[in-house]
């Protein structure tokens, strides 16, 4: 039976409420490790370089912005950071705002849209994504602020309900979504009381994305299984 080396994971979090949620059993069960980065916490810092880490996960920013709006603070660091993972050809996954930030990095960019929280239906455009594991159609929950504006040589998996690209790739070991794979609705509610700001029909949609729960759970096996092989963080010992 082959052993594989344990893998660790740099995590940049913006909000308390806001983590990986079910993917991190996902990532445990599959002995890759992860440690939060908390630039919002008293003391807190994002790392000047890769360093140990074999990865990159860049998390929402709730109703912070990349362009418009209040601002993340620590946008200027975050993308001299990813960068550098690229830089060393390790993975890097964009999550909400996350995804904004790896566009910008990859050479796209960021295009200003309004706070939104939606519950839709993701449409596979790309029958190869994520090595043929990417569900055809999934539900996603979207909270953030702006878009992403994606370079000419991305690779696009899915697109949402407006024909947006929702989960995309970038270079070769770079990946973006828009809604938050592992998201729970608990996640949603935290952050909205940790914000000054609310998205309109904020108790409506978050009835809806409720009732998909379950659905966005089970997305999540075969999507983290592509996800897993795609960025090579299961190799196993020499």
């Amino acid at each position: 039976m082959s052993r594989f080396a344990m893998k660790t994971l740099c995590v940049l979090q913006h909000f308390e409420a806001d983590y990986l949620g079910l993917m991190e059993d996902q990532f445990e069960g599959r002995n890759v490790g992860f440690r939060y980065c908390r630039p919002f916490t008293a003391g807190g810092s994002i790392p000047a370089t890769a360093g140990d880490f074999d990865g990159l996960v860049v998390l929402g920013a709730g109703p912070l912005g990349v362009v418009s709006g209040n601002l993340l603070p620590s946008l200027g660091p975050e993308l001299r950071l990813v960068q550098d993972f690229l830089a060393r050809d390790l993975p890097v996954i964009g999550i909400g705002a996350g995804s904004c930030i790896v566009a910008t990095a990859c050479g796209g960019g960021t295009q200003e849209a309004p706070l939104r929280f939606v519950v839709e239906t993701a449409r596979r455009v790309d029958p190869a994504a994520l090595g043929g594991h990417l569900p055809q159609s999934f539900p996603v929950a979207i909270y953030m602020r702006d878009r992403p504006v994606l370079p000419a040589d991305a690779r696009v998996f899915a697109i949402d309900a407006a024909g947006e690209p929702a989960v995309f790739q970038l270079r070769d070991n770079c990946f973006g979504f828009l809604g938050h794979p592992g998201i729970k609705s608990a996640m949603i509610e935290d952050l909205i009381m940790e914000s000054e700001e609310c998205p309109d029909r904020t108790a409506e949609t978050l009835a809806d994305l409720r009732v998909v729960q379950r659905e966005i759970a089970a997305a999540l096996g075969p999507l983290m299984i592509g996800l897993i092989e795609s960025t090579h963080l299961m190799r196993p010992l020499p």
